[in-house]
């Protein structure tokens, strides 16, 4: 596809956001979220850290991408409304992406001002750690949208899709629940750390231990369950509404929740080292993108359903 002025800037903006985070995700894994004290939007007090330590400069550098991310999705926004008419699907997408990225911002000033950082270990971090993370896949996704829609032109209708449109739903808000999931594993990692699996195994299974332990129990098992959910999804979406498009991304897809399954066995064996969290996040927010623009891309093919109890494929080959 030829990419006009536009669409190659908001694919930037995406791609930049993307560093952002997992620079984020960093912040967390290295104990650096508290570098800049209780002061948000200062450092320490200071506009500029006169006296920093090396998690003052992590803390610090962090916020000085946000607010270059935010300088980006407002331009996004401005040049979206200057170029596109009234309701075009790249207005609304650009618009909704600027009202995530402003609760991005305000969650974030929240774990900072509530101190739910570093080593606090309360449930009230995991919730706005868990409503982070939601509000990040909501602007990645809103976000992808735009550069997709400026870049295809393509426009969904979500009017008498049938089932594909309650597929999709669940595939969604599993992927959310899959990502809380490994939001708080990740925590209770950074906050508890092991050395080995049997000791890994061992916290999570104590009547004593810390609910941030005994939840990321559950992660791997949730993992199976939605990977796999996935994979009928982008299965179904190319028999469905099959387009090269489509079949594209349900490609990519597949072989992101594949790659990511292999990667979260290493992450548990070796501990979760930071390297490997940061890879992890990152394929998250990949297969997150995929799974959005394969839908948003399906539902704008005409509706093929099967016949009743047959998946029939709608493309021979």
């Amino acid at each position: 596809m030829k990419l006009n002025r536009f669409a190659r800037y908001a694919w930037f903006t995406l791609a930049f956001n993307l560093l952002v985070i997992v620079w984020g995700a960093y912040v967390r894994a290295s104990s650096s979220g508290a570098g800049c004290g209780s002061h948000w939007p200062l450092c320490n007090g200071e506009v500029i850290p006169s006296s920093p330590t090396v998690k003052t400069l992590v803390e610090y550098s962090h916020r000085l991408s946000s607010g270059l991310a935010l300088i980006l999705v407002v331009v996004m926004l401005i040049w979206a409304l200057r170029a596109y008419e009234r309701k075009h699907g790249v207005r609304v997408a650009a618009a909704l992406a600027m009202f995530f990225m402003l609760m991005e911002a305000a969650i974030g000033a929240g774990l900072v001002l509530f101190e739910y950082v570093a080593e606090n270990q309360s449930i009230a971090r995991a919730l706005w750690m868990s409503a982070h993370l939601i509000n990040t896949f909501l602007l990645v996704g809103m976000l992808s949208v735009t550069a997709w829609v400026a870049s295809t032109d393509e426009r969904p209708d979500f009017r008498w899709q049938g089932a594909i449109n309650w597929l999709f739903a669940a595939a969604l808000i599993g992927t959310l629940i899959l990502g809380v999931s490994g939001a708080v594993t990740a925590l209770g990692g950074t906050l508890f750390p092991v050395t080995s699996l049997a000791e890994g195994l061992k916290q999570d299974l104590s009547p004593t231990a810390h609910v941030l332990i005994r939840l990321r129990f559950f992660h791997p098992f949730i993992a199976v369950v939605v990977s796999g959910f996935m994979i009928l999804t982008a299965y179904l979406a190319r028999t469905w509404r099959y387009s090269e498009r489509v079949k594209g991304l349900s490609n990519a897809l597949i072989a992101l929740v594949l790659i990511q399954l292999g990667a979260g066995l290493v992450n548990l064996l070796l501990h979760a080292p930071i390297g490997l969290q940061l890879a992890h996040l990152l394929l998250s927010d990949l297969i997150w993108i995929a799974l959005v623009l394969m839908g948003f891309s399906a539902l704008a093919q005409p509706a093929r359903e099967p016949a009743a109890g047959v998946i029939r494929p709608a493309h021979a080959g």
